[in-house]
């Protein structure tokens, strides 16, 4: 037999130690280390050598060869499919995160019942809530006919039991996995230790069976996903259920797809009913736009293959404080910041007495450099006072030198504000034939490509000089 020996797992971040201490040195939380005992497996040393069977060989194979797609099962709700690729995957694992009261459930009843009604087999395990409750949740969302199979359980052996009576599901639906616990391990549910054998146990399964899965995660008050890791490394797929608490629509993000691309999004809108599909996600962000109000931009941008319209709204008021603030929502600060350094750098907008506050409309949260060119406008448009074309759209990166620099899928951005009313938008230069022939329609006709960031804000300015000749 080989030498059992004992290891210190932390259950914030799941790092190994080999001794027990009060801080965990890898994340630096306190009173996180947990005991656990080893028998075999990477780093039990040499003593485990011993009772190891020999390997066999495999088959090595050439790059080139046959590819077939990977088979699908599709849900019938289109973002649902956006976000997944397609479709779910058979024999693949998938990890859904998201705030608590979110709409995760919402969405995999929804989901569940789709499938379900077409003639799939679909089995959703529930380890927080009875089947009461699930059957509630599916009254009201007028699901509750669909054949379903519901279990309220958390012990994967008796899971794994359950599904493999009858014929193989087709969706296994298990909400969540921080809650479920293996007779494998010794410690408690939710620990790193239990997520981890309890994820590694039917993700085994899925792949053994050509059963999809989908776990449910918890996340932290970082909004990453609670657990370790490696779960997210284990599974084929992750997305991450987002939306904030005074807006009623949801953005169901995608951060990791091996069967699909990543950065696809998929809206939906919360309702007394359920989930609602949104298929044009600009006209959700752009309804309560106030087209005469300075400081408003409108940037086209682009989340996976999907381009979105959104407003950025900037606030530049004089300061009373030594140091003026800077404010952002749904942006990353330190680009802010940035933008404006090359503003009075390189423009002469001083921006020193004065606090900033800028805003994504909706809630929206934007990622991209591409929006340097909106933010930059919408500065200038607030410490001006000068409200910006209503029917123009910005994008484009900034870079330090105060050179305006080109985006990737100018002509999909361009399409999306044309197909919304636009009429002229901003862009990079090196997008002239994007923006001429028919590629674009008429934006065309009236695009505007500085070069430099200093001729967006003489034109902003310039606008001034044009209405104070039209009152004379």
């Amino acid at each position: 037999m080989a030498k059992s020996r004992v290891q210190f797992i932390c259950q914030n971040c799941g790092s190994v130690h080999q001794r027990w201490a009060g801080k965990c040195d890898a994340c630096g939380e306190w009173n996180t280390l947990v005991e656990e005992g080893t028998a075999g497996g990477i780093g039990s040393g040499p003593a485990n050598t011993r009772n190891a069977r020999k390997g066999r060989a495999v088959v090595l194979t050439s790059l080139s060869g046959d590819i077939e797609d990977a088979p699908r099962i599709v849900s019938g709700i289109g973002e649902l499919d956006r976000a997944t690729g397609g479709g779910f995957v058979r024999g693949s694992a998938l990890l859904v995160g998201g705030d608590p009261g979110i709409g995760k459930s919402t969405l995999l009843t929804q989901a569940a019942a789709a499938l379900a009604s077409k003639g799939h087999r679909i089995v959703y395990v529930s380890g927080e809530e009875a089947v009461a409750q699930i059957r509630l949740r599916a009254q009201r969302l007028g699901v509750a006919d669909t054949p379903v199979e519901l279990a309220a359980e958390t012990n994967v052996e008796d899971i794994l039991a359950t599904i493999a009576d009858g014929k193989r599901p087709d969706l296994v639906i298990l909400d969540s996995i921080q809650t479920l616990w293996t007779d494998m391990a010794d410690s408690a549910p939710g620990t790193v230790t239990q997520v981890r054998a309890a994820a590694q146990a039917m993700i085994r399964y899925a792949k053994s069976t050509g059963a999809a899965i989908v776990l449910v995660g918890h996340v932290t008050k970082e909004g990453q996903i609670a657990g370790p890791r490696v779960v997210e490394h284990m599974v084929d797929a992750v997305l991450y259920f987002e939306g904030e608490g005074g807006h009623h629509y949801r953005i169901l993000r995608t951060v990791k797809n091996r069967f699909g691309p990543t950065d696809e999004i998929g809206v939906f809108e919360m309702s007394d009913k359920g989930l609602r599909e949104v298929a044009n996600p600009s006209e959700l962000f752009l309804g309560e736009r106030h087209a005469k109000s300075p400081g408003a931009a409108v940037f086209a941008g682009m989340e996976g293959t999907r381009p979105v319209l959104v407003e950025i709204q900037a606030l530049v008021a004089p300061s009373s404080l030594g140091t003026p603030r800077r404010a952002v929502v749904g942006w990353d600060g330190a680009r802010l910041s940035m933008v404006l350094a090359v503003l009075e750098a390189h423009c002469g907008v001083r921006f020193g007495t004065h606090d900033v506050y800028l805003n994504v409309a909706g809630g929206y949260r934007i990622s991209e450099p591409a929006a340097d060119l909106a933010v930059a406008a919408a500065l200038v448009s607030s410490l001006t006072g000068l409200a910006l074309p209503a029917d123009c759209v910005y994008f484009g990166e900034i870079s330090l030198s105060g050179a305006v620099r080109p985006v990737a899928h100018a002509q999909q951005r361009l399409r999306e504000a044309e197909k919304l009313g636009f009429g002229s938008a901003v862009l990079p230069l090196g997008s002239e034939e994007l923006v001429g022939g028919n590629g674009a329609g008429g934006i065309g006709a009236s695009a505007f490509q500085p070069t430099e960031l200093a001729d967006l804000v003489a034109r902003i300015a310039g606008s001034r000089r044009s209405r104070a000749d039209e009152e004379e």
